[in-house]
C-alpha cells in the first residue's frame, strides 16, 4: 500500500513558517484554539485575523498574501503542534480562516487579472446562483483489480480524477473505494458585481467561486458577501486550448450589509451634505435634480425623491417585520417622460435594477431553478432580479406589458419582501426588501376622462392597491403648458447641440452661455453626491414619529374614513395610513432629522392626498373610492350590480323561469337606477357568471 509522503509533512511541520506560528498562536490566539479544540469537530476553524499576524510578523503576513498554500498549511500544522492537554493530533485537522485583508487587497470583480493567480485577495459580490452541497473527493482510494494492492491517493483541485499510473503487479487497472475514500462538502457559487459599483450601462461582471467543508450553506441567493480566497486558474476548454477560466478558493467568507446604503462618504462629503439637509429649500433641489430635462411632473419627482430616500424598515419580537420600502406607480400617455423618469431615478438610486415589459419573465423577476453544467448536471437557483436588487430600487418599465403570470410574482415582494420559491423540489424563501417604481400605460394608450380609471389599465385590482402612490400622468391639451413644454424642450436640443458642436471643433463656449445651459439641464445637487446623500441618510438615520405627527396622520386617516361612513364607501385602508407613515419617514430622512415632525406627516398627506383625487375619484359621486383598487369596481357600481341580482331573484320567485330584460331594466329604474348602469350590472354579473342568457332579452340566475 502507498502511503502519503511523511518526510514532506515532516519537512513543512519543521520549516520557519510553521515555526513562526506555533509561536503566534501561543502569545495570541491561544485562548481561541482551546475553545476550537472543546467544540471540535462541530467547530473546525480558526479565523486568523490579518493585521494581528501583520503586527506580529510583517514579512510573514506578506508571504501570506503572495504565496498563501505553503503558509496556510503551515499555520493548520503549527495549531496541532500548540501544547493543549486535550488535543488530539492524530484526529485533530483544523483550518486556518484569514479575514480582514488589507485594502489593496480587496479587488473589484472587473478588476482581477492574471497578476492576481495564486494570491489571496478579497472579493465582493450578489449571491447570482449556487449549487447544493456536493460531496467532493479530497482522498482517493483505488484497489487494483488483478492483486488487490491499495493505494491512496490526494486529489488536487482540478477536476479530473487522478488514479495510479501503475500497479506493481503491472496491471492499470483499478476500482475505486468510495466507502473508504476520503470527501468534504462542496459547494459552488456564482457571484455578479454589486449593483452600486456599476456606473451608467456598464456590464455586470461574474466569478466562479468555490467553498467547502464548515463555510458551506453559509449564504444564499441574492446575499450579498465578502470572500477572502485564493484565485486559482480552471482547465481549458478543448477548444480553446490555450484560454484558461478562473475561479476563487474561498478560505473565508462574510456577509455584508444588504442595504444600498453601502456607497462611502469622506468627511468632506459628510459636511456637504449636512449642509444640503439643512437647506430650506431641500426638497426643490431635489426635485429639480431628478430628470431636470422633463418639464413638470414635481409632484411625481417629489414622490421618487422619498421614495429613494425610504422609510424605516421595523423587526418587531414577535419576528414580524413592517416594509419600510415605498411603492410607486405611474400610469401616463404616450410621450410623458414615465421612461425618463425611471431612468433618472436608476441613475442616482445606490442600488438598482431596471427591467421592463415584454423583455422579463417571472423568473427573471424572482429566482429560477436550472438544471446544467454549473450544478454538476443537479438543480442550482438562481436570483432573479427583485432578489439582486434587495435593499434598492427596482424599476419596471411597461408593466402592462408584462405577461400576468410573470406579473404576480410581484406580489409577496412587494408586500412582504420575501419571494417564495418552490422549482424541482426545491422549497425555499428569498429576500427581496426592495422598493418598486412602475410605469404603464393606459389600455386604450391614452385616457378617457369619462371612464373609471381602473378600467383603463390592465393591472389587477390585487397588484395595484399595493402600491403606496399611484399618479396619473395625463397629456393635457393647454395652450400655456404646451407652450412651456416646447420652450424647455427646445432649449435643452439647443443646449446639447452647443456642447456638442463645442467638443469637436474645440470652440470654447462663453461663460454666459455655460450659465444658461447649465441652468436648464444640470441638476441642482451632484448626481453622485445625491447618491451618497440618500446612501448616507438611510444608513445613519432613523426617524421616530412624534406625537404631534402621530395626531395629524391619524386625523387625515379617521377623516378620510368618515368620507365613507354612512355611504357604505371606503376612502382609505390601513394600506393608505401605513403608507403616510413610510412617506413620513422619509421626508424626515431627507432633513437627516431622528424625529418626524408635522411638516414631514403634511408632505406625506399632501402627496398622498393628490395620488387618492387623481386615480380613485368616483366619477359618479365625486368621493375618493379606494375600492377602485382593492376591488376593481366603485362601491357604487357594487351597490348597482348587488340590486339588480337581487330584482331578478326575486323576478324568479314569483315562478316563471326566465327574467325579461326590459323587466329588470324597469324595476331597476323604480329603485333609482339608471338604464345604462342596470345593463351594466347585468353584463358584469354575466362575466362573473351569476347571471346568463338562456334566450335572447332574457336573464337568468346560475345554478353554480
Amino acid at each position: 500500500m502507498v502511503e502519503l509522503n511523511l518526510e514532506e509533512i515532516e519537512r513543512q511541520e519543521s520549516s520557519p513558517f510553521t515555526e513562526k506560528f506555533e509561536e503566534f498562536f501561543n502569545i495570541i490566539y491561544r485562548k481561541e484554539i482551546e475553545k476550537m479544540v472543546e467544540s471540535y469537530p462541530e467547530k473546525r476553524s480558526l479565523v486568523l485575523d490579518f493585521k494581528a499576524l501583520e503586527k506580529f510578523d510583517p514579512l510573514l503576513a506578506d508571504e501570506l498574501l503572495d504565496n498563501p498554500d505553503p503558509v496556510i498549511e503551515a499555520a493548520e500544522n503549527a495549531i496541532r503542534q500548540v501544547n493543549i492537554p486535550s488535543l488530539q493530533v492524530e484526529e485533530f485537522k483544523p483550518h486556518v480562516r484569514i479575514s480582514n485583508l488589507p485594502k489593496d487587497r480587496e479587488i473589484d470583480l472587473k478588476d482581477i487579472s492574471s497578476k492576481h493567480l495564486n494570491k489571496m485577495i478579497c472579493v465582493e459580490g450578489l449571491m447570482r446562483q449556487i449549487t447544493d452541497v456536493l460531496p467532493k473527493l479530497i482522498l482517493a482510494v483505488w484497489k487494483c483489480r488483478r492483486c488487490g494492492n491499495i493505494y491512496k491517493i490526494p486529489q488536487d483541485r482540478k477536476t479530473k480524477l487522478t488514479q495510479p499510473n501503475m500497479c506493481e503487479c503491472r496491471s492499470r487497472e483499478f476500482e475505486l473505494l468510495e466507502d473508504k475514500s476520503g470527501f468534504i462538502d462542496y459547494q459552488k457559487i456564482e457571484i455578479q458585481e454589486p449593483l452600486e459599483k456599476l456606473k451608467g450601462n456598464e456590464q455586470a461582471v461574474y466569478l466562479k467561486v468555490f467553498v467547502s467543508d464548515d463555510i458551506v450553506n453559509k449564504v444564499a441567493a441574492g446575499d450579498k458577501t465578502k470572500f477572502v480566497g485564493i484565485l486559482r486558474l480552471l482547465p481549458p476548454d478543448r477548444e480553446k486550448k490555450n484560454i484558461y477560466g478562473k475561479y476563487l478558493e474561498v478560505n473565508y467568507l462574510e456577509e455584508t450589509q444588504k442595504e444600498f446604503s453601502e456607497v462611502e462618504v469622506t468627511k468632506e462629503e459628510q459636511e456637504e451634505i449636512k449642509k444640503l439637509a439643512n437647506d430650506p429649500n431641500v426638497y426643490e433641489l431635489l426635485i429639480d435634480s431628478i430628470a431636470p430635462a422633463i418639464y413638470g411632473h414635481n409632484i411625481v419627482k417629489e414622490s421618487i425623491a422619498l421614495q429613494l430616500f425610504g422609510g424605516v424598515t421595523k423587526n418587531l419580537p414577535n419576528k414580524q417585520m413592517i416594509r419600510g420600502n415605498i411603492h410607486v406607480l405611474l400610469i401616463g400617455d404616450p410621450g410623458c417622460g414615465k421612461s425618463q423618469l425611471l431612468t433618472a431615478a436608476n441613475n442616482i438610486a445606490p442600488k438598482s435594477i431596471y427591467i421592463s415589459g415584454k423583455t422579463t419573465s417571472g423568473v427573471g423577476l424572482t429566482a429560477s431553478a436550472v438544471k446544467d453544467e454549473f450544478g454538476e448536471g443537479g438543480w442550482t437557483l438562481k436570483a432573479g432580479a427583485l432578489v439582486l436588487s434587495s435593499g434598492g430600487v427596482c424599476m419596471a418599465d411597461e408593466l402592462d406589458k408584462m405577461e400576468a403570470q410573470d406579473r404576480s410574482a410581484l406580489h409577496e415582494a412587494m408586500e412582504q419582501g420575501m419571494i417564495s420559491v418552490a422549482k424541482a423540489g426545491i422549497v425555499t424563501r428569498f429576500k427581496s426588501d426592495t422598493s418598486l417604481l412602475a410605469a404603464a400605460n393606459p389600455k386604450f394608450s391614452r385616457f378617457d376622462p369619462f371612464t373609471p380609471f381602473l378600467e383603463q389599465i390592465e393591472l389587477p385590482a390585487s397588484l395595484i392597491s399595493r402600491f403606496d402612490l399611484f399618479f396619473m400622468i395625463k397629456d393635457v391639451l393647454d395652450k400655456t403648458m404646451d407652450q412651456k413644454i416646447s420652450e424647455h424642450i427646445l432649449i435643452t436640443h439647443q443646449s446639447g447641440e452647443k456642447l456638442k458642436q463645442s467638443n469637436i471643433t474645440g470652440k470654447a463656449l462663453s461663460k454666459k452661455e455655460l450659465e444658461k445651459i447649465e441652468e436648464v439641464t444640470k441638476p441642482k445637487i451632484d448626481p453622485e453626491l445625491l447618491r451618497k446623500y440618500i446612501s448616507y441618510a438611510r444608513q445613519k438615520c432613523f426617524p421616530i414619529l412624534t406625537d404631534e405627527a402621530m395626531k395629524t396622520i391619524s386625523e387625515f386617516y379617521v377623516g378620510l374614513r368618515d368620507q365613507g361612513r354612512g355611504k357604505g364607501t371606503y376612502a382609505a385602508t390601513a394600506r393608505q395610513l401605513e403608507g403616510l407613515v413610510r412617506l413620513s419617514e422619509a421626508s424626515a430622512r431627507v432633513r437627516l432629522s431622528d424625529t418626524v415632525e408635522i411638516e414631514d406627516a403634511e408632505r406625506a398627506i399632501r402627496l398622498v392626498k393628490k395620488s387618492l383625487e387623481e386615480t380613485v375619484t368616483d366619477p359618479e359621486t365625486g368621493n375618493i373610492d379606494i375600492d377602485i383598487v382593492t376591488s376593481g369596481i366603485t362601491q357604487s357600481k357594487q351597490n348597482a350590480i348587488s340590486i339588480v341580482m337581487r330584482l331578478i331573484k326575486e323576478a324568479m320567485g314569483e315562478g316563471i323561469d326566465m327574467v325579461p330584460v326590459e323587466q329588470v331594466i324597469t324595476m331597476g329604474i323604480e329603485k333609482g337606477l339608471d338604464e345604462e348602469k342596470i345593463k351594466s350590472a347585468m353584463e358584469d354579473l354575466e362575466k362573473k357568471g351569476d347571471i346568463y342568457r338562456p334566450r335572447h332579452h332574457f336573464v337568468k340566475p346560475s345554478t353554480k
